[in-house]
């Protein structure tokens, strides 16, 4: 009796004709059956947004470069695409995000909607990978060592499973990659600036920007400080949010109504 394959929905933030999840794609097609839903235009930095006041559009796409890989472009967030795959393409054995252009490091995993793929994977019970890559000097990106070791990962995870309320946040390396490294997760964070400028008309407008700030830059044992070294970094996230190690501290001084 020939065993089922599993199905893998893809997903990312940086759009469907991204070659991040070409590449990512492609891969997963050695590992199953696979479908891609991802946004129409890019995504990046939505966080785990769910659109709710207003209808979504899911749409073929035989255009996007994927083969014989159905896949399907959505108006919508990164999290849409991953309820709507879900629902509209079958419940999924796996659920893989990206390959982001670009890291996604510590405090980034807050507002990465490639990882917020992953989360929505998550909370539909499914495994979920997040991958992301680290870009060349110059902007440059080769997705295929990266795609390569996904399928590895992928595979893993689909024999082995994952905790529950677990992900894997996976980053790349630019250039060949030393080695592998499971880490934590970094303090790496952006230092907000506001850049204030003037239209044509004389009206004010605002950029947000910042600097890279990354106090454990040189510690192996983070996402950043592995990345940083040229090594593949594997990083299990637990959703869940409660400081279980404050309670008592909290009801010790929370005031009675």
């Amino acid at each position: 009796m020939t065993k089922k394959k599993s199905l893998i929905l893809v997903a990312n933030d940086d759009g469907i004709f991204s070659p991040g999840i070409k590449a990512l794609a492609l891969a997963m097609a050695a590992v199953g059956d696979v479908v891609v839903a991802a946004p129409d235009v890019e995504q990046s930095a939505v966080g785990h947004g769910i659109t709710i006041r207003r209808p979504l559009r899911f749409k073929h796409t035989a255009s996007a470069g994927f083969g014989d890989v159905p896949a399907y472009r959505v108006d919508g967030t990164p999290a849409d695409c991953v309820v709507l795959g879900v629902h509209l393409l079958g419940r999924p054995d796996l659920v893989v995000s990206g390959i982001n252009l670009g890291p996604n490091l510590g405090d980034d995993l807050t507002h990465s909607g490639t990882v917020a793929a992953a989360i929505e994977g998550l909370a539909l019970g499914i495994p979920s990978i997040a991958f992301s890559q680290q870009g060349a000097p110059g902007g440059e990106y080769d997705f295929g060592p990266g795609a390569t070791y996904a399928a590895r990962l992928a595979r893993e995870v689909l024999r082995q499973g994952l905790p529950p309320r677990v992900l894997l946040n996976v980053n790349f390396p630019a250039g060949a990659a030393q080695g592998v490294r499971v880490t934590r997760v970094g303090e790496h964070r952006w230092e907000d600036s506001i850049v204030t400028r003037e239209d044509p008309e004389g009206r004010e407008y605002h950029w947000v920007a910042g600097t890279s700030q990354a106090p454990d830059a040189h510690d192996l044992e983070t996402d950043y400080g592995a990345v940083n070294a040229s090594y593949i970094s594997v990083t299990p996230v637990r959703l869940d949010l409660t400081a279980r190690d404050l309670l008592e501290t909290v009801a010790g001084y929370v005031p009675e109504v």
